[in-house]
């Protein structure tokens, strides 16, 4: 963990604030829009839950030019939430909106979550609530939900069980879900949801790390926490929040530098915590907290057409890399189901009469999924392809960036196999096969540990130099 960067004015907000029991941390970049009502909820959460406790609200913002901070600031004081609620708190509840520093130059929602983390250490405080602040679902329950397993049930760790659409949350659903499940043992449904629960010794835990990367101060955070959380044998549970309404994004569009930096960041840890993973053979259940939710989530459109499109594209100027990084049965593979989604693609645009961008305007995302359905990655590929990155991170560890560029081709192949599968199913049976996914890479994590094993004893045969075959051959 990087040393302390905490400016004066955050110094002085620690001074005056002296102590809390509970906090709610919000980091912030551009959500004028939203973080209004994230406060407002926050508020009476605090006041509603735990009203003999010494609360406070932090919002770290990256400098926002739209009023962010300011609308924090002004949100109705906590006074109203008490009218509202009827409750009269032990304690003032306080709220503060403050510029967080860069780490090493870096900005980013890790960054935030830094100063979040060293004012809540400083704070002592017990339990520590982390929320988005593009949340349009937020109730005042969320607080109580993600604090309460702390507070009442002595647990460290609070993951969040969110009813999201089909189509949400892919990142999680092709990578950190079934790779955090089959590598450490917990199926956590939603390692990198954006909203936990923390206790106050799994904070001071994370001030003590030293495998703070770039890409943790940006989207590598959540998962960096949760994995932390889980190899330091921390208790750990999930809770039931019900839907997840925020900004969602189109995976075609949107999604690539969160990818990027969530899935360098799983392969490092993977690298890291070796040990810890290697000897665990199955996965087992976490306790959920909460009362179960039957919520339909908004839908979400997705340009089929692009990811596949962008899929083939990319197998036409990354092959190579592609052979360095992959097992050569499995790069073979890759690249003729690669060439299968052009040619499908094309055809659909053709039968659909658009082109390029137009498709995410012009037919919508069953339609193009329709043009496109005998379209089919198969679940053991990719968690071959996703094994075998791992392998080749511990071998070039100052390759993974590239190699996770190099990835997000693939992954778009992956995410458009999902949705054409999907297209005339509930999110409920799209879930069903985000389980058997999972599955698919506990089977096969024999594969993991067996081309790991080689690769280990090949870089020891040379004396600690990476093998050219550990770059690609099985």
């Amino acid at each position: 963990m990087p040393a302390t960067a905490l400016t004066p004015a955050i110094r002085d907000e620690i001074a005056r604030l002296e102590r809390a029991d509970i906090m709610v941390g919000i980091p912030s970049f551009k959500n004028a829009a939203t973080i209004g009502y994230v406060v407002r909820a926050a508020q009476a959460g605090l006041v509603q839950y735990f009203p003999d406790r010494k609360p406070v609200v932090v919002n770290a913002d990256a400098g926002s030019p739209d009023g962010t901070q300011r609308i924090v600031v002004e949100t109705e004081p906590p006074d109203y939430i008490e009218q509202i609620l009827l409750v009269r708190p032990t304690n003032r509840l306080d709220r503060v909106s403050l510029t967080y520093p860069e780490i090493n130059g870096t900005g980013g929602k890790g960054a935030a979550l830094r100063t979040i983390f060293e004012m809540a250490a400083a704070l002592d405080v017990q339990a520590l609530v982390v929320v988005d602040s593009d949340l349009r679902s937020i109730v005042p329950e969320w607080i109580e939900l993600l604090a309460g397993p702390i507070v009442k049930g002595g647990y460290d760790f609070v993951a969040p069980l969110y009813a999201r659409y089909k189509y949400d949350g892919t990142i999680t659903n092709t990578v950190t879900y079934p790779l955090t499940r089959t590598l450490y043992g917990h199926r956590i449904r939603q390692p990198i949801g954006g909203d936990f629960g923390v206790s106050g010794d799994l904070v001071r835990h994370y001030l003590t790390r030293d495998d703070w990367t770039d890409d943790v101060s940006k989207f590598g955070i959540d998962i960096w926490m949760t994995t932390s959380a889980l190899t330091g044998g921390f208790a750990v549970c999930q809770t039931r929040l019900g839907a997840k309404v925020h900004d969602p994004k189109d995976p075609s569009t949107d999604l690539g530098p969160m990818f990027r930096q969530v899935v360098g960041t799983i392969l490092r840890l993977a690298v890291l915590h070796a040990d810890h993973w290697l000897p665990i053979h199955t996965s087992h259940e976490v306790p959920a907290y909460g009362f179960e939710r039957i919520i339909d989530p908004p839908p979400l459109e997705v340009n089929t057409l692009r990811l596949l499109t962008e899929f083939h594209q990319g197998s036409l100027t990354l092959a190579d890399r592609w052979r360095m990084m992959f097992a050569p049965a499995t790069v073979e593979t890759l690249l003729v189901i690669a060439g299968e989604a052009g040619t499908l693609a094309d055809a659909a645009a053709a039968k659909l009469g658009i082109s390029g961008d137009a498709a995410s305007t012009r037919a919508t995302t069953v339609e193009m999924a329709d043009a496109v359905a005998a379209f089919h990655f198969p679940d053991d590929l990719w968690a071959r392809l996703v094994y075998d990155l791992i392998v080749t991170a511990r071998d070039r560890p100052d390759a993974i960036e590239a190699m996770v560029a190099s990835l997000v081709p693939i992954y778009f192949g992956r995410v458009g196999s999902f949705v054409i599968e999907n297209r005339h199913v509930s999110t409920d049976q799209a879930e069903e096969r985000v389980e058997r996914q999972a599955r698919e890479f506990e089977l096969l994590k024999p594969y993991l540990v067996a081309r790991w094993s080689e690769a280990g004893r090949e870089t020891a045969a040379l004396g600690g130099a990476a093998p050219a075959g550990a770059r690609g051959g099985g």
